[in-house]
């Protein structure tokens, strides 16, 4: 069962966050995926998204799209809303979208939204480098992982460069610390020559298994090898 391999490869807690090589990767895409996949075996899985950017602007209410998207997909009962700490309708680093951005209010979210679901799908922004807050002493995305206590999931492009993305973007994490539970890579083509090969060279150069390769407009997140 998916789930309780899933469980067997996290060392940290019942959670699990998706972080990515950059930006439009695939993180809200491949998130609902998984949370949809533990559903469908009667798992408990919900799902939070700490910070958006680039929300909505619907009669003047703003909408968090990923968390709408990943909430239709998943069948999730509960409010998109909700499942979002922090929500801005410029689609830029959060940094620059506030100033105000504080690690404990997500953390107590987190706690909170944690209390209703066995598992939790936690989604980053941007990359892993992502500044949340450069006032002062700067935050990045690392630390609010390493404050969740959570490990990682990389979703990554499967085409040209990712293979220089992914490879920083582990090399980043084991420096910070972070474990990482698997690599996916998102928009893969299994006929693409190309995309054979940066799986390969990927898991050769970093040490850590291509978990799931998704194709375009997957409907299910298909076979993760541990």
């Amino acid at each position: 069962m998916f789930y309780n391999v899933l469980m067997v490869n996290i060392k940290a807690s019942k959670g699990i966050f998706i972080t990515a090589t950059g930006t439009d990767v695939g993180k809200t895409f491949v998130s609902a995926l998984l949370v949809k996949k533990m559903r469908e075996q009667n798992v408990n899985c919900g799902y939070f998204k700490p910070v958006l950017s680039g929300a909505e602007n619907v009669g003047g209410k703003l909408v968090p799209g990923d968390a709408k998207h990943v909430v239709e997909t998943a069948k999730l009962s509960c409010v998109h809303e909700s499942c979002v700490s922090y929500m801005f309708e410029p689609a830029v680093s959060p940094h620059l979208a506030s100033s105000d951005i504080k690690l404990e209010k997500i953390l107590a979210d987190y706690k909170s939204h944690s209390t209703m679901y066995d598992f939790i799908v936690v989604e980053g922004a941007g990359g892993i480098i992502c500044p949340l807050n450069l006032s002062d002493t700067p935050i990045i995305m690392a630390d609010l992982i390493k404050l969740l206590g959570l490990d990682i999931i990389i979703v990554a492009d499967a085409g040209l460069g990712t293979i220089n993305s992914t490879v920083l973007t582990v090399e980043f994490a084991k420096q910070k610390g972070i474990n990482i539970c698997g690599i996916i890579l998102n928009k893969f083509d299994s006929k693409n020559y190309m995309h054979q090969d940066n799986k390969l060279s990927i898991e050769k150069l970093t040490g850590i298994k291509v978990i799931a390769t998704v194709k375009q407009d997957a409907v299910d997140i298909g076979e993760i090898n541990w």
